[in-house]
């Protein structure tokens, strides 16, 4: 029996793999695809190379048993956007074949149409605030992080990739949310059994969550309407730490006695609470799995030190390759902190110098914005309290705690039989 995580490098985004049944009968789910320029060149050789282990011929599609979106956001979405391209343009037999999709898209979570959230962001922000976030110097009136701010708008720019991706699931004849009646993917305590042992526990998003986004969305549509409202204000009143983040699927998936914990972009808080919502953890105890998926690329704006505390890891998956900050080394400290001298792996998806170039650009950037709008920037960058380079060579980690770096080919960790390439 095979139970491997297959992980691709994909810029600051996801893009994983699972594998499961035997090598005489596979499995396989895909899960996210990264942000664009990431299809091509890292996942779709990894399919590649599954189809010729498998020894299908152009003529027999490679069969996914299970696409998943863990939510809507252009660092996942898009490169499965690629992908659905390519097999609906095929001009012969496809290259895969998708037999079903899960995916909780925006528009669905907060009951509007893609058309009717488009004209209303855009009449806001405009087309350029969606497609990249708030410019350089726009103005933020509002006590909220910035990232948050930036990866709301990312979130609202992604509500049409939603529905394109429904539309193409349609095409390609690829059943949605098949397991749940087609209906929205939510937080359950019955496990959805996948045949040969593996089993999917949905722990987010959870009901109330929903109706909260669903709250905050339409009083932020009635606050557009009002007259004399700045883009600021109105975008800090639709705005907590929540929504961003709140679509994102958690699973505990679970074959052959072992444990894999997807996390998505959901915040620390909401996967320890929906845990507990679906029996997974119990309150003031702690859930130990195999391997952890690191939610939000590594943000410690989504962890605390108790989330590394309460849910435990053989190994652990960060995924980012330094753009917007993440991995960030107050993530890699918290892990640090909360898990002492015990043994684990720490596996990365790109060389940690790489990762420091570009998260001390990032850290510039933020330096000269905040100078532009008269506010107190970051201290200069130091490498010594910077860098996760530094944080590496500073002796906090133990014996049996090891850093990994993910090969740009394949890099896959099997927690049952090796999956053997």
């Amino acid at each position: 029996m095979r139970f491997s995580l297959d992980v691709r490098r994909a810029r600051k985004g996801d893009c994983l793999l699972l594998h499961s049944g035997t090598k005489s009968a596979p499995s396989l789910v895909l899960i996210d695809g990264g942000p664009s320029s990431v299809y091509k060149p890292h996942l779709r050789p990894r399919l590649e190379r599954i189809k010729q282990v498998r020894g299908l011929s152009d003529h027999d599609p490679l069969p996914i048993d299970l696409l998943m979106v863990s939510h809507v956001d252009d660092d996942h979405i898009r490169g499965i956007l690629d992908f659905t391209r390519e097999l609906k343009e095929a001009p012969g037999v496809p290259f895969a074949r998708i037999s079903s999709l899960w995916h909780n898209s925006f528009d669905e979570l907060i009951g509007n149409t893609p058309s009717e959230l488009t004209k209303a962001v855009t009449a806001q922000f405009g087309t350029a605030s969606l497609s990249e976030g708030l410019n350089e110097d726009a103005t933020v009136d509002s006590d909220e992080d910035e990232e948050v701010i930036h990866s709301s708008l990312r979130v609202l720019a992604s509500i049409e990739q939603g529905h394109q991706l429904r539309a193409d699931a349609d095409t390609l004849g690829i059943e949605l949310n098949p397991e749940f009646d087609g209906k929205l993917i939510i937080a359950a305590n019955e496990r959805v059994d996948m045949g040969d042992g593996l089993t999917f526990l949905v722990a987010g998003p959870m009901v109330p969550e929903l109706k909260k986004l669903q709250a905050k969305h339409d009083q932020w549509l009635k606050d557009l309407k009002e007259k004399g409202l700045k883009p600021s204000d109105a975008l800090s009143a639709y705005i907590d730490k929540s929504v961003p983040n709140l679509s994102s699927l958690v699973l505990l998936v679970t074959c052959g006695g072992k444990r894999i914990l997807l996390t998505g972009d959901a915040r620390g808080d909401k996967i320890l609470e929906g845990l507990e919502s679906v029996g997974a953890l119990q309150p003031g105890k702690t859930l130990h799995v195999d391997i952890l998926k690191v939610p939000h690329h590594g943000s410690s704006n989504n962890l605390e030190t108790g989330f590394f505390e309460r849910i435990t890891a053989d190994r652990y998956v960060f995924s980012g390759n330094g753009e917007h900050g993440n991995p960030e080394r107050e993530a890699l400290e918290m892990l640090l902190e909360a898990r002492g001298s015990d043994a684990f792996e720490a596996h990365l998806t790109y060389p940690v110098a790489e990762i420091d170039v570009a998260r001390k650009a990032d850290h510039e950037k933020e330096q000269k914005k905040a100078k532009a709008r008269g506010k107190t920037p970051k201290p200069d960058w130091s490498a010594a309290n910077d860098s996760l380079d530094a944080l590496v060579k500073s002796g906090r980690f133990r014996p049996g705690q090891r850093l990994v770096i993910a090969d740009t080919t394949s890099h896959v960790i099997d927690l049952l039989d090796p999956l053997g390439f």
